[in-house]
């Protein structure tokens, strides 16, 4: 049985059904967290379901009939989907309850003038059977789905990182959600290596990772890591308490790597990017004194590339490091006169030093920053990075060096 008033109704909401998608995600946004970092993707997803979802709901209501096997089938494979999404199944049905409210008053809105008290009644029975048998169906399948993720846990775990790597995921409170259900306990920093063989080939199977984890003294069932193949690279994220091993065990495995520290969950997608593009511009004499990469060389890189123009600071602080510091003054002025004019005499003539006391500058911008001023790809990210520092303090500056006075 159709009621004719009710079905008038029905496409008066269809016709106006983005709108009402639109007021219904807005509130679940405005009240629940895990929902307000959803990307883009993500967002087309929810908005696809709660189209179909608000029309599937106001059918039974129209027919005054309960949903169909067919309607719970699908809400079963949602709730399976938000589980391996690693949405908090408390969260998922209360965003759904919220969603209800908004539909009945845009319902009632479009209805006002058509729309007898049975109607709102035969409404509210409706919507009242329906989330029972809607939250019954999405649980059902939220729990099937976490059983199997937790009897796969390290297909999870790769799907997981897989996630973070594509920016699916990038509220920490839902990857500390979904991380609790495969007991995985990452810490706040992390540290993001990638790294592949130098031979430019992929790596064959997980035996290598497997074994890569074991000289650092980790396992791939370590709870506070995270460790897949993608594409030619081995992509980790590690405790970074591993930090000192990493370049010595890339090295021993004839590998390159990009190794980037103190990385957030919310960082993850973007370092990662940031590393594999290093890893793919880097000329080969950037490896002749370390296996890996660090940020500031993977930012210069960046910077070369043309995509890393926004943010100067980030170069500075990463290639620098302590130099920036006000006592290191006078090391910046003894790095910057060596740049300027190719060798430690000339140098130290222009800040009116004697050689040895330039040279032993240069040793502690080697100590400070890791990088030899005397290696030509260690000069050349320090010299991008001294004029970017250079720039930011005067940006009139005509590029000559003006020696301090001693």
């Amino acid at each position: 049985m159709v009621f004719e008033q009710r079905r008038a109704v029905v496409e008066a909401v269809r016709v106006r059904l983005t709108e009402v998608v639109a007021a219904m995600s807005a509130t679940v946004r405005a009240a629940i967290p895990a929902y307000q970092q959803l990307q883009d993707d993500q967002r087309r997803d929810v908005a696809a379901i709660s189209s179909w979802a608000v029309l599937c709901v106001l059918e039974a209501w129209a027919q005054d009939r309960s949903l169909t096997d067919q309607d719970l089938a699908r809400f079963h494979s949602i709730g399976s989907a938000r589980a391996e999404d690693g949405r908090p199944l408390r969260a998922v049905l209360r965003s759904y309850r919220i969603a209800a409210v908004v539909m009945t008053d845009k319902v009632l809105e479009l209805g006002h003038d058509r729309l007898e008290i049975q109607d709102v009644q035969a409404l509210t029975r409706v919507l009242l059977t329906v989330s029972d048998e809607i939250s019954e169906a999405m649980t059902s399948g939220h729990i099937a789905a976490t059983q199997r993720l937790a009897g796969d846990r390290g297909r999870a775990r790769r799907e997981l990182l897989d996630d973070l790597l594509i920016g699916r995921m990038s509220s920490a409170g839902v990857v500390a959600d979904r991380g609790r259900e495969l007991g995985l306990t990452l810490p706040q920093r992390l540290l993001l290596v990638v790294a592949r063989p130098v031979d430019g080939k992929a790596l064959a199977d997980s035996d290598a990772l497997k074994s890569f984890l074991g000289d650092l003294t980790l396992s791939d069932e370590d709870p506070g890591l995270l460790a897949t193949l993608r594409g030619r690279h081995a992509v980790l994220l590690l405790p970074e308490r591993v930090a000192g091993a990493v370049e010595s065990t890339v090295c021993s495995y004839a590998w390159q790597g990009c190794v980037l520290a103190r990385q957030q969950v919310t960082q993850v997608a973007a370092g990662y990017e940031l590393a594999v593009r290093a890893l793919d511009t880097a000329p080969e004499y950037a490896f002749a004194i370390h296996s890996v990469l660090n940020e500031g060389d993977a930012v210069v890189l960046s910077t070369l590339a043309g995509k890393e123009t926004a943010d100067p600071g980030r170069l500075v602080a990463a290639v620098l490091g302590q130099l920036n510091e006000p006592g290191n003054r006078h090391l910046v002025q003894g790095l910057g006169a060596y740049l300027s004019t190719g060798s430690a005499t000339d140098a130290a003539t222009e800040l009116h030093l004697h050689p040895q006391t330039l040279r032993y500058r240069l040793r502690r911008c080697h100590e400070l920053t890791g990088r030899d001023p005397q290696h030509p790809w260690d000069r050349l990210v320090l010299d991008i990075a001294w004029q970017r520092a250079r720039i930011r303090a005067d940006p009139t500056s005509t590029g000559a060096f003006t020696p301090a006075r001693h």
